[in-house]
């Protein structure tokens, strides 16, 4: 039985991507004390992931968010021992977080069929119980949703990341001249010819002070914890907020996001990263990036301009710089081959550590199993000694 009630949820537009829902195991079943007989095990709820599902789905279709698993069937004399109580299975998208209402992780779903056991039924009657039955688990979840993809899009607001987006794959995200366009989460697939498969998402640009949830904050931050790989993406013009905020440079821009990153997570800084100079049709592009080159190539020279505090601890390093135009296209075709180096040369290095992995483990059990010593019954040869 699926039964629903209130929910906490944060949204951007359509999007959600944290519930708070209620979750009962089933009571066990009464046993039978004249005959000895047991009850049923009440059913169990689980959290089971599913490709297209999204977590709006299963807010409109379960609009009270309470889930209740079925109740262990009564010992009888026809059936002594009662059936098991149905299961209540909660539908959720892949990549999503469990945890308990103190925020313990319960367990995460990282791929299709996934399924996590969140509130156990109860025990049916029998003799330990005096034959009466257990209540079913009673608990408070909280789902959290980070978007899994091959690449995330990293930038400040209006970088050009939804047009980009847009040039790069089948996406059609919403594209304007104004800060913060995207407003929430959109994934694209950059297709190739020999039918290969890039999943790119565009998330809501950060502004400074995003690690204090400022903007976007966390909504953004949390997304880029399961992305593979960054794609930075900045305006060689510099970027300002608001007048009322700081005109940045290129060189700035990703410094402060470099910044912003490190005072999140800085595991962060350990993934691969690219770097799109964008709107290199604008004038005085090319000087500009000639000067970001520079810059980019000799940091260290130009880090005095920075207050302290802005200085990340490590400056990024990019595997590839490509200076495009989402508006032209220029440099697009570029970016799109060198993601699809920077991913296959990433999946080459983890299906080598995975390898070397399993080599070390036969290793080691090899050479334990070799290094015991002999049973008290095993039967060793006679000496044999020879004149």
């Amino acid at each position: 039985m699926v039964r629903c009630s209130c929910v906490l949820f944060r949204k951007y537009g359509n999007f959600i991507d944290n519930l708070r829902l209620f979750t009962k195991g089933g009571s066990g079943g009464m046993g039978y004390p004249r005959l000895g007989g047991e009850g049923g095990k009440g059913g169990d709820v689980w959290v089971v992931a599913h490709n297209k599902m999204t977590l709006k789905q299963l807010k409109d279709k379960y609009p009270q968010k309470r889930f209740v698993a079925g109740e262990g069937a009564n010992s009888r004399v026809s059936a002594l021992k009662g059936s098991k109580g149905k299961d209540c299975e909660i539908p959720v998208p892949v990549g999503v977080s469990v945890t308990d209402e103190n925020g313990k992780i319960i367990g995460e779903l990282n791929k299709e069929k996934d399924r996590i056991l969140v509130a156990e039924g109860g025990l049916g009657g029998k003799l330990l119980t005096n034959f009466l039955p257990l209540k079913g688990q009673k608990r408070v979840i909280h789902l959290d949703l980070k978007l899994i993809a091959d690449i995330g899009l990293v930038g400040f607001p209006n970088a050009g990341k939804s047009s980009l987006l847009s040039k790069i794959s089948h996406a059609k995200p919403a594209i304007a001249d104004y800060a913060f366009t995207t407003i929430k989460p959109e994934l694209g697939k950059i297709m190739y010819s020999d039918f290969k498969q890039i999943s790119v998402a565009d998330l809501p640009g950060l502004i400074e002070g995003a690690h204090m949830n400022k903007g976007m904050g966390h909504k953004f931050l949390k997304h880029i914890e399961r992305t593979k790989q960054l794609l930075f993406v900045v305006d060689i013009s510099g970027f300002q907020l608001s007048s009322q905020t700081h005109y940045r440079t290129a060189f700035e821009t990703i410094i402060l996001l470099s910044k912003e990153l490190e005072l999140y997570k800085e595991e962060l800084h350990t993934k691969p990263a690219l770097l799109a100079v964008n709107k290199m049709d604008l004038p005085d592009a090319q000087d500009k990036f000639h000067v970001l080159m520079n810059q980019l190539q000799n940091p260290k020279e130009f880090l005095h301009l920075f207050e302290k505090n802005m200085i990340p601890k490590k400056t990024v390093e990019f595997q590839h710089i490509i200076p495009i135009s989402a508006v032209t296209g220029e440099g697009i075709d570029e970016l799109k081959s060198c993601i699809r180096k920077s991913v296959d040369e990433h999946a080459n290095q983890e299906n080598d550590a995975y390898h070397k992995q399993q080599l070390l483990n036969l290793h080691i059990s090899n050479t334990i199993s070799y290094s015991e010593p002999p049973s008290k019954n095993a039967v060793s040869s006679p000496r044999m000694d020879i004149t």
